[in-house]
């Protein structure tokens, strides 16, 4: 997935944990994870919102975009 989610970056810089995380946004420790480690496939706005003012940082610094490897050999 070309999409990299660095949820657990801010998580360290912030020293919160996942469980309190997801208690202040609103969602379950189990979305938040699939979220945290990349195996979701859509987040909604609202929920990014919500992380990010939780967080007190910007979309960017949760999510980023990385080049597929695309070499065939």
């Amino acid at each position: 997935m070309p999409i990299a989610v660095d949820i657990d970056v801010m998580l360290a810089r912030r020293k919160m944990s996942v469980g309190e995380l997801a208690d202040r946004v609103g969602i379950t420790p189990a979305n938040l994870a699939v979220l945290k480690n990349g195996r979701a496939k859509a987040v909604r706005f609202s929920t990014l919102a919500a992380l990010c003012e939780v967080l007190g940082c910007q979309p960017g610094d949760l999510l980023r975009w990385e080049a597929e490897d695309t070499a065939t050999g």
